[in-house]
């Protein structure tokens, strides 16, 4: 995860919040930096995450997720006299997350929609018992109601459990408009992932969605309007103006809904810019970014 963006956000996986819709969107640039921000937060936070991955591989997200972990240790490796002085907490932080211990351990639940759809359409075999989450492909490719209870049942509490409030994570659902899911059902799952996640579970949701502003398909921005309606908090990544920049690859809004119980609270706005680096990303204020200072 990225400490500046929790500090944006004021947040701190030692106190995650629960009941919140979190919509992650981009326009004409790539958001999934966030995916993996709030996988690693979730999942240091000690959270029971099911991870629906519409787009990549395990392989992908694990190597990312490595990537992350060896950045926190580098923290400690450039001054290693220092690391006995660190208070335990710390150590404990800058050693990140492992994905695949994560999944042994029962924390994460990973369904790959790649590899979920090759077994559909090439006939792979289910366990006794068992079924493909996203069997709708080879149907009438919208009923999602195997999908939400494949979420439903992997975040329900066991007797053995000891895992904090429960995190679907989606990346991404415009893939479920483009494998022929109509818009009313992807909301519909989404609702129903909210009344049983947020409202029921305590739990919290995060969803990836692409928009773009001139775009001519009506079905995507119908899901991505509606969902900015029901989110509680919007960080939205937006490509700069200008075009590229090796200094800047872009600029983040941070939409904080205001509470539904206080009307006359009103949203809160915020942009900043940032660059994604190698094994990081920073945020400054627009026109602050070092190259220019």
């Amino acid at each position: 995860m990225f400490a500046e963006l929790n500090e944006l956000l004021n947040a701190s996986p030692e106190r995650p919040e629960q009941g919140k819709l979190t919509l992650l969107r981009d326009t004409k640039t790539d958001g999934s930096f966030l995916v993996h921000h709030f996988l690693s937060f979730y999942l240091k936070a000690g959270c029971k995450v099911c991870f629906v991955a519409l787009l990549q591989s395990f392989s992908h997200y694990n190597i990312i997720a490595q990537k992350l972990k060896l950045h926190k240790l580098n923290v400690c490796l450039w001054i290693p006299s220092l690391l006995g002085l660190l208070p335990r907490g710390f150590q404990q932080f800058s050693q990140g997350v492992s994905l695949t211990a994560a999944k042994e351990r029962g924390q994460l639940v990973f369904l790959e929609g790649l590899k979920s759809c090759f077994d559909v359409f090439f006939g792979e075999e289910q366990h006794v018992g068992q079924t493909n989450p996203l069997q709708f492909v080879s149907k009438d490719g919208s009923n999602l109601k195997t999908m939400y209870e494949f979420v439903r049942t992997s975040l329900m509490a066991s007797g053995s459990d000891s895992w904090k409030c429960p995190v679907l994570l989606v990346d991404d659902l415009s893939v479920l408009l483009s494998l022929g899911v109509r818009p009313v059902d992807v909301l519909d799952f989404i609702h129903y992932c909210r009344v049983a996640v947020c409202s029921q579970l305590k739990g919290n949701i995060v969803v990836l969605v692409h928009s773009n502003d001139d775009s001519e398909d009506e079905e995507n921005e119908l899901v991505v309007n509606s969902l900015c309606h029901q989110s509680n908090l919007i960080l939205w990544a937006e490509g700069l103006a200008t075009g590229f920049c090796k200094d800047v690859h872009g600029q983040l809004k941070i939409i904080q809904k205001g509470s539904s119980e206080l009307k006359a609270e009103k949203n809160l706005l915020r942009i900043y810019q940032y660059k994604i680096q190698d094994k990081n990303v920073t945020f400054f204020a627009r026109g602050m970014s070092a190259a220019v200072l």
